[in-house]
């Protein structure tokens, strides 16, 4: 992408071009998204090899795993684990503490970019979904993004109620973390009709409004270190809004704030909305160098 010289918005911008930048320089480097790729595969490929070879780096899968003999437990499954048993060994404690310190200081949501697999399916799809949209052989759909609280409410009302992890026979995330680990089972049908939903239904609806996995690293994400950041180059041009994937964390750079912001002296502001997932797409198309990441903490560290 050479955000310098276009409008990288979805429709103007092919795919395969968003993997690079092109620098003010005239050099071409990686995108975040093409570094969100990498550290994805990268991950996944541990699995596969710790399980396959007995690499003993990273074993397990995304719900329960050790990394380099530490334990790591995803969150939500810790949650519904205790609702279902109301039992608690100390190695998930552990296994939950140790990522909920992580995800505090790197972002919430970031898990959804830079960790989940299934967000580059979803992405892929999303591509297929707006360019169905454009030849007018689907039309868009978009629901209250705020519904993934309830569905979030109700997989952990459901475990308590059942005894049993009911989200875990429907999350698209583990299906394929484990596929990927353990090799290929059934269950893939399953996000194949996700996928298929997002492509030809609604633009990346698992993620937006049924994850509670991302709603989980989301409330961790309000009060993460690490934001994204506006100042005051913005011309509001709204491409940023146009690429991002949950679009409502961007309203801040919309032209009707700025006579508040001048009232008050602000030059720069957080995008701290707990959807944010830190992918870096708004600052792969910002032209005018308005957004990039900060981290909150740096004045103490």
């Amino acid at each position: 992408m050479d955000k310098y010289n276009n409008r990288e918005t979805i429709q103007k911008t092919t795919f395969w071009s968003t993997f690079f930048d092109t620098i003010k320089e005239g050099k071409s480097k990686f995108s975040y998204r093409m570094k969100r790729w990498i550290l994805v595969l990268s991950i996944h490929l541990l699995f596969f090899l710790s399980f396959f070879i007995d690499l003993q780096m990273l074993e397990g899968t995304l719900n329960g795993s050790r990394f380099l003999g530490f334990h790591l437990i995803d969150p939500y499954t810790t949650i519904e684990m205790y609702l279902a048993t109301f039992h608690m060994p100390i190695n998930i404690i552990i296994g939950t503490a140790t990522i909920a310190i992580v995800y505090l200081l790197v972002g919430g949501r970031t898990y959804c970019a830079w960790v989940c697999p299934y967000g580059i399916l979803s992405e892929i799809g999303e591509k297929l979904h707006n360019t169905l949209v454009a030849k007018k052989i689907i039309k868009s759909r978009k629901f209250d993004h705020r519904v993934r609280h309830i569905f979030w409410a109700i997989f952990l009302i459901l475990s308590f109620t059942s005894g049993y992890l009911v989200f875990e026979t429907l999350n698209v995330v583990g299906i394929l973390s484990r596929m990927i680990a353990y090799g290929w089972s059934v269950a893939f049908i399953w996000v194949v009709a996700v996928f298929a939903m997002e492509v030809f239904f609604s633009r990346r609806a698992w993620c937006t409004y049924i994850c509670p996995i991302g709603t989980t690293y989301g409330y961790l994400g309000k009060i993460s270190a690490l934001r994204v950041e506006w100042n005051d180059n913005c011309d509001h041009c709204m491409v940023c809004h146009d690429v991002c994937f949950e679009n409502q964390v961007l309203e801040i750079v919309k032209a009707k704030y700025d006579k508040q912001r001048e009232e008050k002296g602000i030059t720069r502001e957080y995008i701290t909305g707990n959807d944010c997932t830190l992918c870096g797409r708004c600052i792969d198309v910002c032209h005018t160098d308005a957004l990039n990441f900060d981290f909150r903490l740096k004045s103490l560290v």
